[in-house]
């Protein structure tokens, strides 16, 4: 199992659109591509408020080439995005760090 973490700083003001993306399309389209979210953070405390925090979980490299590939071409998601940033992008950064656990970690 390798761990994806992506860290999305939104624009100032956008958090809750990008919020509201996730909880009302992304989540159901993920689940749709077999793409596992194991979770989803807003910084409490840190550098940035506007900052969200997931983590995905994938079988192997090919897995999350096929599944992200397919999910990315989605017309429904290509809708959803499109429709979400009517009003400009919601997205100043995004970084994702692919992550393997190590021997002793809790989640493997």
């Amino acid at each position: 199992m390798i761990y994806e973490m992506r860290i999305y700083e939104a624009l100032p003001g956008k958090l809750p659109a990008l919020n509201a993306r996730f909880a009302n399309t992304t989540l159901r389209l993920f689940e749709r591509h077999g793409i596992v979210a194991v979770g989803f953070w807003t910084t409490y405390i840190g550098p940035s408020g506007n900052t969200l925090t997931y983590i995905l979980a994938w079988d192997d490299l090919a897995a999350r080439q096929q599944r992200w590939d397919a999910f990315q071409s989605d017309p429904d998601w290509q809708t959803a995005k499109a429709e979400s940033e009517r009003d400009g992008p919601l997205l100043a950064q995004v970084q994702s760090f692919l992550m393997k656990p190590t021997d002793y970690s809790p989640m493997q």
